[in-house]
């Protein structure tokens, strides 16, 4: 082979009028494709090539890499207490499952809710690290600055703990520091409104209804007190109306007396006979019945000797005329005070009847008035007892209303990082130098096979042209004359 660099033509070789000889066994087949001594072939002709692209690449590279911003990173650490309680207060805060709780906690840092505040804090509407030539309308502004600062984050939990890592990065150390810890501000702000808002509403809503107890127990008292002294009642009621029922019962008592007595009566009047005979029983009228027998023997004796004109039996005849009459007024008496006391048991009767009428009329209005007194005095104790309760419990949620509590605290606040962490230059220029040796290696592939095909060595005749090589030449110099 000779070793100049004419370019030969390739075209389909003459068929040969003889089978060449097998290769050596050491030799590599005519398969398509490249082999090792082509490649390096190739190589070894663009070997200042390839070296003056490397160091051109590898020195652009050093400069872009040299030029690319620094970017400062910032972190602020949080720690998430899920079971923080409240011993003085009496409150505990909820406590949910760390595997959703700590992840949504993350979203609400990262969420515009938080974000938004801290751009309107931090001004970020004006740094031209977030808005990068914002034209559109000024009403989006803000949101999109809020991407670009949500971009600018990153909230990581700690590997098998409860802490948060806030991490911000900026071209500005100062910025990155500001940014980390504004964000961290805003979230805490946000999260112990969340816990200790509902508390205050509640001590707020709290003190208006004991407010609200407090006119009802007073309305109560007020009612009560006057409803008593409208009627002169006094604290003590029982005694009183206990009393008055003995009284009703005495009354009941003599009525039924009353009762009896005139029935009594009404029987003997009824009873004829037993009326003479009480009469007859009478000590007057049994003195005037002996004498009027006395009379009557002397009468009977008279007559045996004098007639009837005889002025003796006229005289005695008058005399028991006389007793006659007494006797029949005595009888009469009798019978007329027997009267007299039944009239007088009836109207004793109508009396205690009438009055214990009266009486029960008046207990029962009493009674009447004493069930409402028991109700007023039911519903102030019932309004006394409810403010009473509720005014032992104020001091515990003014107490728990008052108290800052959560149930994330602040580990550490994001300090100004003095060197910056993004980018790695070295490892930078590493890729660069890995990736400009592969370009340099790789374009004279390219441009030898795309572009200016030569025949370097025996592999591309025999490989591409079928034609066998008997021998090969080194390089033979070249002589002039």
């Amino acid at each position: 082979m000779i070793g100049s660099r004419a370019n030969l033509a390739i075209g389909a070789p003459a068929q040969p009028q003889y089978l060449p000889p097998a290769a050596p066994a050491d030799e590599e087949s005519s398969a398509g494709g490249i082999s090792m001594t082509q490649a390096l072939c190739i190589l070894r002709a663009y070997w200042k090539h390839s070296l003056v692209t490397l160091l051109v690449l590898m020195g652009a590279a050093a400069v872009a890499i040299k030029l690319m911003p620094k970017i400062y990173v910032a972190t602020a650490t949080l720690i998430v207490n899920r079971e923080n309680k409240d011993p003085l207060a009496g409150r505990d805060l909820p406590t949910v499952d760390g595997g959703t709780y700590i992840p949504t906690q993350i979203e609400l840092i990262m969420s515009r809710s938080v974000l938004e505040p801290v751009v309107d804090r931090l001004n970020l509407g004006t740094n031209k690290e977030f808005t990068r030539g914002y034209v559109g309308p000024p009403a989006a502004l803000k949101e999109v600055v809020t991407k670009y600062l949500r971009a600018a984050l990153e909230v990581q939990q700690g590997a098998g703990s409860q802490l948060l890592y806030i991490t911000a990065s900026s071209h500005r150390p100062g910025e990155a520091a500001d940014i980390a810890n504004a964000v961290t501000d805003e979230y805490l702000k946000q999260n112990r409104q969340r816990t200790n808002d509902p508390a205050g509403e509640r001590a707020q809503r709290y003190s208006k209804e004991l407010l609200e107890l407090r006119d009802k127990a007073a309305a109560a008292q007020d009612r009560l007190t006057e409803f008593r002294q409208q009627h002169g009642m006094t604290e003590v009621e029982g005694a009183t109306f206990d009393q008055e029922g003995a009284a009703l019962a005495d009354l009941q008592n003599k009525l039924l007396d009353a009762q009896n007595q005139r029935r009594q009566l009404e029987a003997r009047q009824l009873d004829a006979n037993a009326s003479s005979d009480a009469a007859l029983d009478s000590p007057a009228v049994q003195a005037l019945r002996g004498k009027l027998a006395v009379q009557e023997a002397g009468m009977a004796e008279l007559r045996t000797t004098l007639g009837p004109k005889h002025p003796k039996v006229m005289e005695l005849q008058s005399e028991m005329d006389a007793t006659r009459r007494s006797l029949a007024k005595e009888v009469e008496s009798i019978s007329a005070n027997g009267s007299v006391q039944l009239t007088r048991a009836r109207e004793l009767e109508a009396k205690y009847q009438n009055a214990a009428n009266a009486e029960r009329a008046r207990l029962l209005e009493r009674r009447a008035i004493q069930d409402q007194s028991s109700k007023l005095l039911l519903e102030q104790q019932s309004a006394q007892a409810t403010y009473k309760k509720a005014l032992d419990g104020y001091d515990q949620i003014v107490f728990a209303s008052v108290g800052n509590y959560s149930d994330v605290t602040l580990v550490s606040r994001a300090l100004m990082p003095v060197k910056s962490d993004k980018p790695n230059k070295f490892k930078f220029f590493l890729m660069a130098c890995m990736a400009s040796l592969g370009l340099s290696l790789a374009w004279p592939f390219a441009y030898e096979l795309l572009a200016n095909r030569r025949l370097r060595c025996r592999d591309d005749l025999e490989r591409h042209f079928k034609i066998p090589v008997l021998a090969q030449f080194g390089l033979i110099a070249r002589t002039t004359g």
